[in-house]
Parts: C-alpha cells; sequence; structure tokens
C-alpha cells in the first residue's frame, strides 16, 4: 500500500547483560518508585530480584508484583493495576514473557488512570497518557515488547485485545542472559509464535506496507536459522540474540500490518484449554497456511527463499509448498504436541470455538488474505483433531 502509518518503540537497546541498565534508564525517565511486573517463574528463578536489586542500586525504590498468569485474566491485571497504586508505582518494568509484558503495558496505562479494564477492549479507546515504562523479554516469540497490544482473558473467558498507542514501552531491553537455559518446549513455542507473525504480516490484506514487509521478512529470516540451535541448546547465547531480534522485527511488522487467521483459530485454545500461545498458533498455522495457498501462494514462495535460503525452486507452486511443509516439518520436529485432541479437544468443542472465531475475533479474520467462513474453520480444527 501506498499510504500507510508506521509506529513502534522509540528506543530499542540488544546487549547482552542488558539488565544492568535499567536502574540508569529509569532514572532517565524520572522514575522513583518503580513496579516490577512478572511471573511467579520469573521470581523463582531470581530475575525480579535482580531487577529489584539494580533498580536500588541506582536510587529508585521497587518492589515486584510477580503474579502475572499466562493469558492473563482480567482479575489478575486489575490485582497488580492496584498493587502499583497501594506502592505508588511512578514507573513499571515488565519482566518476562507476553503475559508479563502485556500486563505491565495496562498496569503503566491504568496505574492513575479512572477508566476501568473493560472500557478499554477494542481499538484506541484509552485516554490520557501512562506511566514510563521498560519492556524486557525473556522469551523470543511475543514481541510485546514493540507492540501497542495487549491480550487479556475476560471473565467469560474470552481473549479480549486492547489497541492503545500509548501500550508503545519507553524502552524495550532485549538481553539474551535472560534467555539462556529455557525449555526446549517453551523456545519452540514462542519462537513458532514469532514466526507467525512475521508470516501474517506479510500476507495481511488489510495493511501491510513496505516497512512491515522488510521487517518481516528479516525477523524470519533470523527465526528460521536458529530456531532449532536454541531447541538443541539452551545455552547458544548467540541463537538467542538473533531470536529475540528475530521476535522484535516481527512484532514491529505484525503490530502495523495486523496478524490474521493463524491467530484467530489459536484463541479459543488458549482461552478454552489453556494451551500456550506460541504452541497453539503452531497446531493450526500449516492447515491455515494450506487454506490461503490458492490466493497466497505468490507470497509464500516470497519467503520460502528467506526460510529456506540457497534452495531454488522451478515454480512459485514448489516454492510455496515447499515454504508450508518446512514450516509443518518445524513443529514436528521440536517436541510439541501436534493433535488438538492431545491436549484435551474433542469434536464436540470444534462448533463452539468456530463461532467464537468467526464471531468475535472477525478483526482478524477480515486480514487473512483469502475469505475463511464458519465451515472452514470448523474443518481446519478437525484437520487437526
Amino acid at each position: 500500500m501506498a499510504n500507510f502509518t508506521f509506529q513502534s518503540t522509540p528506543r530499542l537497546i540488544c546487549e547482552i547483560g542488558g539488565l544492568n541498565r535499567i536502574g540508569e534508564l529509569m532514572t532517565g525517565l524520572g522514575v522513583s518508585r518503580a513496579i516490577v511486573v512478572c511471573d511467579p517463574g520469573i521470581a523463582a528463578c531470581g530475575f525480579a530480584e535482580r531487577a529489584i536489586a539494580i533498580l536500588k542500586a541506582a536510587g529508585i525504590s521497587a518492589t515486584a508484583f510477580d503474579q502475572v498468569q499466562a493469558d492473563p485474566p482480567a482479575r489478575v491485571v486489575r490485582a497488580a493495576v492496584e498493587a502499583a497504586r497501594a506502592f505508588d508505582a511512578d514507573g513499571v518494568v515488565g519482566l518476562g514473557g507476553g503475559s508479563s509484558l502485556d500486563t505491565a503495558k495496562l498496569v503503566a496505562l491504568l496505574e492513575r488512570s479512572d477508566q476501568e479494564l473493560q472500557d478499554l477492549y477494542g481499538v484506541d479507546l484509552a485516554r490520557g497518557g501512562r506511566l514510563p515504562l521498560i519492556q524486557v523479554p525473556t522469551t523470543a516469540g511475543t514481541g510485546s515488547e514493540v507492540t501497542w497490544v495487549s491480550v487479556v482473558t475476560s471473565e467469560a473467558n474470552e481473549k479480549k485485545a486492547i489497541y492503545s498507542p500509548q501500550l508503545l514501552p519507553d524502552v524495550a531491553l532485549l538481553d539474551a542472559e535472560l534467555t539462556l537455559g529455557m525449555p526446549s518446549r517453551v523456545s519452540a513455542a514462542t519462537a513458532l509464535d514469532a514466526m507467525v507473525h512475521a508470516i501474517e504480516a506479510y500476507t495481511s490484506r488489510t495493511r501491510k506496507n513496505v516497512v512491515s514487509d522488510a521487517l518481516a521478512v528479516k525477523g524470519l529470516e533470523l527465526l528460521g536459522a536458529n530456531i532449532r540451535r536454541v531447541v538443541d541448546d539452551g545455552s547458544d547465547v548467540e541463537a538467542r540474540s538473533a531470536m529475540l531480534q528475530g521476535s522484535m522485527l516481527a512484532g514491529m511488522a505484525f503490530v502495523n500490518a495486523t496478524v490474521a487467521a493463524v491467530h484467530a483459530l489459536s484463541y479459543p485454545l488458549g482461552a478454552r484449554f489453556h494451551v500456550p500461545h506460541g504452541h497453539s498458533n503452531a497446531l493450526v498455522m500449516g492447515p491455515v497456511f494450506r487454506f490461503n495457498m490458492p490466493v497466497a501462494q505468490k507470497a509464500y514462495a516470497e519467503l520460502a527463499t528467506h526460510l529456506l535460503p540457497g534452495r531454488t525452486f522451478a515454480s512459485d507452486a514448489e516454492a510455496a509448498e515447499a515454504f508450508v511443509s518446512e514450516l509443518e516439518n518445524l513443529v514436528a520436529s521440536v517436541g510439541l504436541e501436534t493433535r488438538l485432541s492431545q491436549l484435551g479437544v474433542t469434536e464436540g468443542d470444534l462448533h463452539g470455538m468456530a463461532e467464537e472465531v468467526t464471531v468475535g475475533i472477525q478483526r482478524l479474520l477480515a486480514n487473512n488474505p483469502r475469505d475463511m467462513s464458519f465451515d472452514d474453520v470448523v474443518d481446519i480444527y478437525r484437520t487437526v483433531l
């Protein structure tokens, strides 16, 4: 498209050991009382305690909210906001995976706001500013550190997205040391999530643009070249850094170009069956891409040259088939379950999930390169049941 608007995080820092800089960075943002938002796992491994010590050494009072849950429930987000208010925080550090980063954004936005969480579900509904915010990812997948979207699980057990430019942080800090030793399943699932971000951004029919395309391509190159390395060796810091960079680029691409049907079909799996987001994307990725093939073949062929460098193809059809097959092989080779039934989904669940997708998540289906009906969604789920 010739006309577009591109927005992203104003400052990106990629540095081994970069967590040690959060004190000076928060001081530079005028923060005197910071809350670190994370999950119990991040707290247990000592990262939150380390972050608090670094902040305190810089003269900043600090505390942690360490009760974030996967696919953050609205009640947990509200509890985090209340914790920040009780501490009178004037700055926020998000530390962890996508759920922690998404929660941190909402804490920064709501801590001094008179708006309620449920009033923000949708696009551009937030009023006013937010507290200074630094996002520090510990997984390479969501790209949440460079997006203006947070996803919350509502009381009705539905995924609700909040889109607002205020959710962009002041700083995204990528420290590969924080991802060392990540379990191979988590490495695989988060990496596949980031790859889907890049692919769906590149094939979006509504808002793709020259900048998002360039970021998606480079992000996919980095992710594809390093995913097997990080799954096989949790201590490969060079590969870990490359994955963080690829995830970041894919995040910048998708939040400007939007995601599509893979994400739409994955949301019910997370909300209803608590399948981690990257894994749920991986489950439906192959059949969605094959469904899109009649209209997306050329785009998939273009991406094939970046995912499979050095390979030559006789036609777009051959390249696109090799591209989708490589992604399917990745899912099968990294140790994740590949059938919905392995995760508790039954035939009786498919129609309810499809209704949620086609009615409640139509905004994402509208971006898909090929129109997708209720029956199409059921058929895709059934393919991987």
